[in-house]
């Protein structure tokens, strides 16, 4: 089911499965900002990632000496939501637990997903709770792919040197090191993600703006206090650029696999809440 709302300035759609958003315009033009999920490249516009971020090596990990699969990002994107809350210019979704997620995840949760518009903004809001009696362990991130045109490139606010984490052919890190921005910006080619995402450990990284070839403002992605940040694309010529704010990170090449020491994992104790948000201004 696909649901809209809207204010004087944008409009938005966001379809229960997956709560995912799939549509942002202004409503003074027909301009949409994101990827439309050709099949072709991509098939996705901007999945939630929930209960983890990245690849786990062997898609797998163990938790109590147990070993649990799961894919690529974790399993809420595929997942359909249910309703909570639904107004003019506010939307909000919930994924619970259920008997199939239990059998890759052991964990009692509930993910809300909420879309907010305030002027030309849409904000973006994320709540974890735990409904175990134990403590939980989970990622969470957004993977927002906006539609780009000849000549646009990204600029990170007051960045000249980051920390980049480097992705194998299997998705695990591998190695890391620092990377040099000319003027805080990144132009894009289709050559840059050869070797898959751009993923960067740096908390100072709070906005990427998306620009086009006469340095005008298209997109606008503000996130403070996430540690990682994933920049994606395809190598094949894609006219999309994913700007991905994360709580957690694919799995390192040499990990034991124990879901309490993989870096960047979250933990709730019984009935704790975790809450985050990211914006999107065009």
């Amino acid at each position: 089911m696909n649901y809209k709302i809207k204010n004087d300035f944008i409009k938005a759609q966001i379809k229960s499965l997956g709560a995912e958003l799939n549509s942002l315009k202004k409503c003074d033009e027909d301009f949409e900002y994101i990827w439309q999920a050709n099949s072709k490249y991509w098939a996705r516009h901007s999945p939630i990632l929930f209960p983890i971020v990245g690849r786990l090596k062997n898609d797998s990990y163990i938790y109590k000496n147990q070993k649990y699969g799961m894919s690529q990002h974790g399993f809420a994107r595929d997942k359909e939501f249910e309703i909570v809350k639904n107004e003019i210019d506010y939307i909000e979704f919930r994924l619970k637990n259920d008997e199939k997620s239990l059998e890759v995840y052991p964990f009692f949760f509930e993910l809300n997903i909420s879309y907010k518009l305030e002027e030309s903004k849409l904000i973006i809001a994320y709540k974890v709770k735990n409904k175990s009696d134990e403590k939980m362990f989970f990622s969470i991130g957004a993977h927002p792919a906006f539609n780009t045109l000849n000549g646009d490139f990204l600029e990170f606010e007051d960045i000249k040197t980051t920390k980049r984490y480097f992705l194998d052919d299997k998705g695990l890190i591998y190695k890391n090191e620092d990377l040099n921005f000319e003027d805080s910006k990144l132009f894009l080619d289709e050559k840059l993600f050869i070797d898959d995402a751009l993923v960067f450990n740096d908390k100072n990284i709070k906005q990427v703006t998306l620009k086009n070839i006469e340095n005008k403002s298209r997109v606008k992605v503000k996130f403070d206090n996430f540690p990682y940040l994933g920049i994606w694309s395809k190598s094949n010529g894609s006219s999309f650029i994913c700007i991905e704010p994360w709580f957690g990170i694919a799995d390192d090449k040499n990990t034991n696999q124990k879901i309490e020491e993989k870096e960047g994992i979250l933990s709730l104790q019984k009935d704790e809440k975790f809450e985050c948000f990211y914006s999107v201004e065009v």
